[in-house]
């Protein structure tokens, strides 16, 4: 028989041995399942289109502490394109792709003030499209630059009413049509078989416009994303579902501000589906008739309509918001009221949030959280409410960051808090 000792020297090794395996085991496991999670997140296979969306939503600290309610910011401006237009402009393009309406090869046209624009430079190579923009010519100077040195064509023209013929929006669509009426004279008739007499369902009518296109030009597509519902589909779709989980639900309210009015109306049209007691609401700018039409029914008089306007009805330093039409994509919206923004709130609003939170931000995000300020007044403390952070303020130096352009207007910034929103 063997001593005890040793007897107890062999269980404690045996004993030793099996936590040892055990313990192995669990950080065998614990890896592997952590590999397992890690393999959920996809390498791309898409490109840079797989990094559009799924934004962090944060919460900004200055503007919750002071109103006593939760508020969010979706930080759209970490899309690669530097905005929340990068989900629209992969939604237009891989409907329009789908549809047959646009082609590799071809050249989509867009109207912008800019960050549509910009998306649409950004991810049309990746479906190896060329971009032509159609920008105004009171936009943001960067902005005309990044476009360029994003490979787009850029035409800068003055702004005018959108029922003018030389608009920014209706020159691009004519980009389209020309863009297909050079590619059916110019492209070699054997090239897939196409028909040479048709593409893209342009009929040619002879006309050359050889100095736009090259000579590859594979047609035309306008984006229209004012009245394209690709753009509200965009945020019904992807922006509205992941706000509802990243709050798992629990908001009391959400803003925005409109341009083409598809993400405010494809969010708020996805969140009060899902609930009806979340209230969605509008920040609109000086200049747009949109707060009028939320509130009271009527955009504008006789003598305010677009129609009779000689220059450009916007009133605002901040781009790319505020319009004096219901488009296709606004009209989808489900909203309970709106709030009008001023110029100087926003310009206070930007300033306020780069020295108490970090957050550097373009006209349009900074009234958006004005927007958010109002609705914490108006509905009190202890509510969630959530807003859209669209770009940062890299692309609006030139403009909403010039101090010495916002002397000009009488915009300089003065406050130490928010004394300009009530706030105390």
């Amino acid at each position: 028989m063997a001593p005890v000792a040793a007897r107890s020297a062999g269980a404690v090794g045996i004993g030793t041995a099996i936590f040892l395996s055990l313990v192995a085991a669990y950080f065998f496991c614990d890896r592997r399942n952590n590999s397992s999670k890690k393999k959920k997140k996809k390498i791309s296979t898409k490109g840079i289109v797989d990094a559009i969306g799924n934004t962090p939503l944060i919460r900004i600290n200055s503007l919750s502490d002071a109103t006593g309610c939760e508020i969010f910011g979706k930080c759209e401006f970490l899309n690669p394109g530097g905005s929340v237009k990068d989900r629209v402009a992969v939604q237009i393009i891989e409907e329009a792709l789908e549809s047959g309406q646009l082609r590799r090869g071809g050249i989509v046209t867009e109207g912008s003030a800019g960050s549509t624009a910009i998306s649409i430079a950004t991810v049309a190579p990746a479906y190896g499209c060329k971009c032509h923009v159609v920008i105004p010519d009171d936009a943001a100077i960067e902005k005309s630059q990044i476009l360029e040195a994003l490979g787009a064509t850029v035409e800068r023209v003055r702004p005018v009413s959108i029922t003018h013929k030389d608009h920014f929006v209706n020159i691009a669509r004519r980009r389209a049509s020309e863009a297909n009426e050079f590619a059916l004279k110019f492209r070699k008739s054997h090239l897939n078989g196409t028909d040479s007499q048709q593409i893209n369902g342009y009929k040619s009518d002879g006309n050359n416009h050889s100095s736009l296109f090259p000579n590859d030009c594979q047609g035309g597509f306008f984006a229209d994303q004012f009245e394209n519902l690709a753009n509200f589909r965009a945020h019904y779709e992807g922006t509205g579902p992941e706000i509802w989980e990243q709050t798992n639900g629990k908001l009391d309210a959400f803003v925005a501000a409109a341009g083409t009015g598809g993400t405010v109306a494809g969010v708020s049209k996805f969140l009060q589906e899902k609930n009806p007691n979340i209230k969605c609401y509008l920040i609109d700018p000086p200049g747009s008739g949109l707060f009028n039409k939320v509130t009271r029914g009527v955009m504008y008089t006789k003598q305010e309509a677009e129609g009779r306007r000689l220059k450009n009805p916007f009133d605002t330093i901040t781009e790319g918001i505020g319009i004096n039409r219901v488009t296709k994509n606004f009209a989808e919206a489900k909203l309970d009221g709106a709030f009008r923004g001023t110029d100087i709130e926003a310009v206070e609003m930007a300033r306020f949030l780069v020295k108490n939170d970090g957050l550097f931000l373009g006209s349009s995000s900074a009234m958006n959280c004005v927007g958010a300020v109002r609705i914490a007044q108006s509905i009190g403390p202890g509510h969630t409410i959530v807003t859209i952070l669209c770009d940062s303020g890299m692309r609006h130096l030139s403009k909403f960051y010039n101090a010495e352009y916002l002397s000009q207007l009488g915009l300089t910034p003065k406050a130490t808090g928010l004394e300009f929103l009530g706030v105390k």
